[in-house]
Order: C-alpha cells, then sequence, then structure tokens
C-alpha cells in the first residue's frame, strides 16, 4: 500500500482534494483532528503545553482552548516552534500507526494523511509520495477572511508558513486549486488512477 501525504498552504483547496480522494475510495486521515486528540485532557501532549504556555490557555473545563493558543504561536516563531515540537512527534507517532492498520486490512492501494505540516515536520520522508494543492496568493487571503479573519491576521498566517513554490518543488503531484472545482476533481481522478484501484477488493 502506498503511504502518500497531502499538504500545501493554508486555504489552498487541501481539504477539498481530500474529500474528493475520500469520494474515490480512497481513506484520507486528519493529522488535525489527531492533534486536538493528543492535547486533550490526560493525553500525551496535554500536560506538556499546559506547562510551556501557561493555565491561560484553559477553558473552565480544563480542556486547551485552541483559539488562545493560536493567539499566542500565531504571533510568535519561537512559540509556534515549541508547539510543533511538542505536537508533530505524537502526530507523527498515530499516524504511522494508522497506516501500518490500514495496510494490514489488504483493501487499500494508498492511503493518505491531510496535514499541513508535511515538510517542516520532515514526515514527508516517511512516506511514497506528497500531493501538494496549490492556488493563488489573493485567492488564499480571500478564504481566510471568509473565514473571519482580518487582512493582516491571513497574511500573518500564511508568511509563517514554508512558501509554497518550495513546498511544490518538493511535491510529488501538484493539484492547482485556482480554477472551477471541476478542472481540480479532473487533476484528482487523473492523479488516483496512476495509483491504481483505490479499494483492492473492487
Amino acid at each position: 500500500m502506498l503511504r502518500y501525504g497531502l499538504t500545501g498552504g493554508i486555504a489552498s483547496g487541501k481539504s477539498t482534494v481530500a474529500g474528493m480522494l475520500r469520494e474515490l475510495g480512497f481513506p484520507v486521515m486528519e493529522a488535525d483532528r489527531v492533534a486536538h486528540e493528543v492535547m486533550e485532557p490526560g493525553q500525551p501532549a496535554y500536560s506538556e503545553v499546559v506547562s510551556v504556555f501557561g493555565r491561560t490557555i484553559l477553558n473552565s473545563d480544563k480542556r486547551i482552548n485552541r483559539s488562545s493558543l493560536a493567539a499566542i504561536v500565531f504571533n510568535d516563531h519561537e512559540k509556534l516552534a515549541q508547539l510543533n515540537g511538542i505536537i508533530h512527534p505524537r502526530v507523527e507517532e498515530e499516524m504511522l500507526r494508522q497506516f501500518a492498520e490500514l495496510e494490514r486490512s489488504g483493501k487499500y492501494a494508498a492511503a493518505f494523511v491531510e496535514a499541513a505540516l508535511i515538510f517542516e515536520a520532515g514526515l514527508h520522508k516517511k512516506l511514497d509520495g506528497v500531493v501538494v494543492t496549490w492556488c493563488l496568493l489573493e485567492q488564499q487571503l480571500a478564504r481566510l477572511m471568509e473565514r473571519g479573519l482580518s487582512d493582516a491576521e491571513a497574511g500573518k498566517r500564511i508568511a509563517l508558513q514554508m512558501p509554497v513554490a518550495e513546498k511544490l518543488a518538493l511535491a510529488t503531484e501538484k493539484i492547482d486549486c485556482s480554477g472551477p472545482l471541476e478542472e481540480t476533481r479532473r487533476q484528482v481522478r487523473t492523479f488516483a488512477e496512476k495509483l491504481g484501484p483505490s479499494s483492492l477488493g473492487k
């Protein structure tokens, strides 16, 4: 079974492409969801995150308030690196465990992990390839502003990430998400055909 990463800049179409791959029968895991899970009370990263960032990031039920944490790390490169250093090893361990489980099932030709920081975290070295989604900078900004961020906040989030040109240079496959949805779907189908049947039982 091939193990692929799916990444791209923030608001560049990753989740859209992930949905299309799922429709075609491929399993797509979400690193973000796992990152949230490992920060729940009693989970591996919880006490370390609270110890580094302080109890002010906690809600009244003692869960980590992700908005409070984001407000700290998205304004400080060093703190973002600290958080990533705590979270990434735990997320990677869980992703590799899930890949192994899917492979043991013998059902799939390929499986994917959708993650914003595949290259930054070095996870690509443990994968067979990485699909990078991309769109125009002004589209990223517009999409982030639609999600409620100000122009300045949106620009800051994009600036904190690895430049898209660097990601594209490391990509095994590139999906252009700047055009109509059907065009993105066509590219995803073409890529999926190279991988063989999504479910080996079909």
